[in-house]
């Protein structure tokens, strides 16, 4: 009897471990969804996401789009540069067909449209894709939106950007973004943990959002950055037993193309 009822305690904790922790979906439900649309960020709420993720630029005359790329190439089918280009220019693509004929038509959303779409009680993962230029058009954008702060974070692999966000609206979140690289000779693994403890505390980061990279993240990695008062949230993981190590170390958030399966995956449904 003593012992079924542990076994349901822990079946339970698990359960609302997994229920609670936040599932972002990468550039909203990309596995389905052409990512960086809104159509994808409407299928993510649809699929139970925590959370949105998306990727923003600055056009030509100075407008914040959601794209991953500085080319319309591989989601757009028309070479032009982002920076290059007007917004007008940029509508005259579609950014959906590429995924799937269904989606045929979907236009580059602007980042004042995709803000507009965040239910409330959701949040949204700003990744800048350029300088720091882009931080006091962000700024308005963000002023501008419907969006509560705390619903709002910044992220970014140039820590100068972070820098700015922090200078300029402290109370939103922002987090510095790095992956991992290892030599071949040495076996050694950049950034180090120091590096990055002192990197976030330079540029005042509120948290770290790293690549899901076992082999370097493990308990003593986490409690240097837990101790150094960090947030810390990892990307982007579609399998389930990366899924559960990260969650069993405790990480914020877990950025995934499926929102949906990995919630399930994680209840153990």
């Amino acid at each position: 009897m003593l012992r079924a009822a542990f076994a349901f305690a822990v079946f339970l904790a698990m359960t609302l471990t997994a229920s609670a922790q936040t599932i972002v979906a990468h550039r909203g439900a990309s596995h389905d969804a052409p990512e960086n649309t809104l159509a994808a960020f409407r299928l993510a709420w649809e699929k139970g996401a925590d959370a949105v993720e998306g990727d923003f630029l600055l056009t030509k005359e100075g407008r914040i789009v959601c794209i991953h790329d500085k080319t319309t190439k591989r989601t757009g089918g028309k070479e032009l540069k982002v920076v290059g280009s007007t917004l007008d220019e940029l509508r005259q693509l579609e950014f959906g067909s590429w995924k799937a004929d269904k989606y045929k038509g979907e236009p580059i959303p602007t980042l004042a449209e995709v803000l507009a779409v965040i239910p409330e009680g959701k949040r949204i993962f700003i990744e800048i894709k350029c300088g720091p230029e882009i931080v006091p058009t962000l700024k308005q954008e963000i002023a501008a939106s419907k969006l509560k702060r705390d619903q709002i974070v910044i992220i970014a692999f140039d820590d100068e950007v972070i820098a700015a966000v922090k200078r300029v609206m402290p109370d939103i979140k922002a987090c510095w973004l790095t992956s991992f690289k290892q030599d071949k000779e040495t076996g050694a693994w950049t950034p180090s943990v120091e590096s990055i403890v002192g990197t976030l505390k330079r540029i005042q980061a509120d948290g770290l959002d790293c690549r899901a990279e076992a082999k370097v993240v493990d308990e003593a990695f986490v409690e240097r950055l837990r101790a150094a008062g960090m947030e810390l949230h990892c990307w982007t993981v579609n399998d389930p037993k990366v899924a559960r190590r990260f969650r069993e170390l405790g990480f914020d958030s877990i950025t995934t193309d499926r929102p949906a399966f990995l919630r399930s995956a994680l209840s153990g449904r």
